[in-house]
């Protein structure tokens, strides 16, 4: 069971790192691009247009994807997987400390 988990995991990071290294090679070559003098401003305008399309393309497509994955997931099973094969331990602190009395608080009473 956990062999597909583990090509899940891997194929989510190949695509993350794809996503990112295009994202930063972009930004990087656009750079470049505007250090040259002789490009007008319309190529400059119009890769940076395609920059900021293929950064959203690319969020959403990842978003859908992960919609995709996480709507196949039967919670409730989930839930009952992990009580069934792990301890829930909960740890709390409650303390009372007195409040310090404010100029305004010691003039109404």
């Amino acid at each position: 069971m956990s062999e597909p988990k583990d090509k899940l995991g891997d194929l989510l990071k190949k695509v993350v790192t794809t996503g990112v290294n295009a994202a930063f090679t972009t930004e990087e070559s656009i750079r470049a691009i505007l250090k040259d003098p002789s490009v007008s401003k319309e190529v400059i305008s119009g890769l940076i247009d395609t920059a900021k399309n293929t950064k959203t393309e690319f969020v959403s497509s990842l978003k859908s994807e992960i919609k995709t994955y996480l709507d196949k997931i039967d919670l409730s099973k989930e839930i009952d997987r992990v009580i069934d094969n792990y301890d829930i331990e909960v740890n709390s602190k409650v303390s009372f400390k007195k409040k310090k009395k404010t100029a305004s608080a010691k003039d109404e009473s």
